[in-house]
């Protein structure tokens, strides 16, 4: 029986994707790295400018699998902000079972990140961007939820 782990996306397996892990025995995050090169421009740079400010949304290739009493949280790096700038513009992500292999992206974990730094930040594929944290959750006596994901990203607004 499988409880939890991570799976390569569909549409990556020749990409040479890396699963995420642990770094060390005492870790509590399974480091998660970018599928791809990327640019990350720099917020100021941009308002400067005058283009429009979105975050940048960094692919990763990979799906998170687990038990449906559990939640998947997916955090920035602590060295990130300090080191480069980047903060997820969600602040912290959260992912339930029903988002693994849905149809419009199959589940792949997707990071949205803006740049504080006044340069624009390059990141290398395979580069480790972020971490996914699982804890059991729990629900409500009066629990009435019962709709289905229809779709990926942002798909419960």
């Amino acid at each position: 029986m499988r409880n939890r782990g991570f799976e390569v996306c569909k549409g990556y397996e020749d990409k040479n994707i890396n699963l995420p892990k642990r770094q060390t025995a005492h870790s509590v995050g399974y480091d998660i790295e970018a599928a791809e090169d990327a640019v990350i421009p720099s917020l100021w740079k941009l308002v400067m400018s005058g283009k429009e400010v979105k975050p940048t949304i960094l692919k990763t290739g990979v799906k998170v699998y687990f038990m449906e009493d559990e939640v998947a949280y997916i955090y920035n790096r602590s060295s990130n902000p300090i080191k480069r700038g980047m903060v997820f513009s969600l602040g912290t992500g959260v992912f339930e079972c029903d988002y693994y292999g849905n149809e419009s992206n199959d589940g792949e974990i997707l990071i949205p990140f803006y740049n504080f730094f006044p340069v624009d930040i390059n990141i290398k594929k395979g580069e480790r961007i972020a971490q996914a944290v699982f804890q059991k959750f729990l629900k409500v006596d009066v629990d009435e939820a019962n709709g289905e994901r229809k779709g990926g990203f942002g798909s419960t607004e």
